[in-house]
């Protein structure tokens, strides 16, 4: 963990960032929909003097400077998608559009990697080539292995590649390292419930779909501390449950993801 002061030349554009991350804030975007925010950032990339490249996973943008002779390649990424969660901050530049909201941070992530591009082509302080990558979607689309299985590396081949995410409650100015894996991989698990709608005010002639997910969500728990050995982290979490319309009716189904 060290901790890091904002060089002169990063702090001189600071201003200009922080307006750039309410923009990007303010109009958030889903996965593979990152239209107005990828254009965004083509057009300020295309500003400082970067080979703009467009379309690898949909709405990807790789912008690409090379300075001096060296060869050496460098890649720097940050994903640019939203979440479809509504915003009640209150916050002048809160999202615009309604079910959506950049809540994980990557308004932040797309921000910082435009600052740092801008400061890379003011100064040019390197020899080599500098691929910026910027990612659609990371919430739980794969945008990464989109990118991937769609030639990013064949042709912006890198010799190493640095991310980074925003980690609520780690004090700030402060940045963590480490070596390997950093971050939990995932999986997503979907259950459907396929239960007999009936009346609320009969529910032995009905088998009801709610009431199997509430007692599932609870048996679930137990993978953790029942079937994961104690020195192991294992997180579940079931994240949404959808099910029935009116409140005098079992419904038919219910899923839960």
């Amino acid at each position: 963990m060290n901790t890091m002061a904002i060089p002169a030349a990063i702090a001189a554009i600071e201003e200009e960032m922080i307006a750039l991350r309410h923009e990007i804030h303010a109009h958030p975007e889903l996965g593979f929909e990152e239209f107005v925010t990828s254009d965004l950032v083509a057009q300020r990339l295309t500003e400082w003097g970067y080979e703009v490249h467009r379309g690898l996973g949909g709405t990807g943008v790789v912008g690409t400077l090379k300075v001096g002779d060296g060869k050496q390649r460098l890649g720097l990424r940050a994903d640019m998608d939203a979440l479809p969660i509504h915003e009640n901050t209150g916050l002048d530049y809160a999202s615009r559009i309604p079910g959506k909201m950049h809540a994980c941070g990557h308004d932040g992530h797309t921000a910082m990697l435009l600052a740092a591009a801008k400061h890379l082509a003011q100064s040019r302080n390197f020899s080599g080539t500098l691929h910026l990558i910027f990612q659609p979607a990371e919430e739980g689309l794969g945008g990464a292995k989109r990118m991937l299985d769609e030639g990013l590396f064949e042709r912006f081949p890198c010799d190493a590649v640095f991310a980074m995410h925003n980690m609520p409650g780690f004090p700030t100015g402060k940045l963590g390292f480490r070596a390997g894996p950093f971050m939990a991989s995932s999986d997503t698990v979907i259950i459907d419930i396929d239960g007999r709608g009936g009346h609320g005010a009969v529910p032995h002639k009905a088998i009801d779909p709610v009431v199997v997910c509430a007692n599932v969500v609870l048996a679930l728990q137990t993978i953790v501390s029942r079937n994961v050995p104690p020195l192991d982290m294992a997180i579940v979490t079931v994240g949404a449950i959808h099910s029935g319309d009116a409140p005098n009716v079992i419904p038919q189904t219910a899923q839960m993801r």
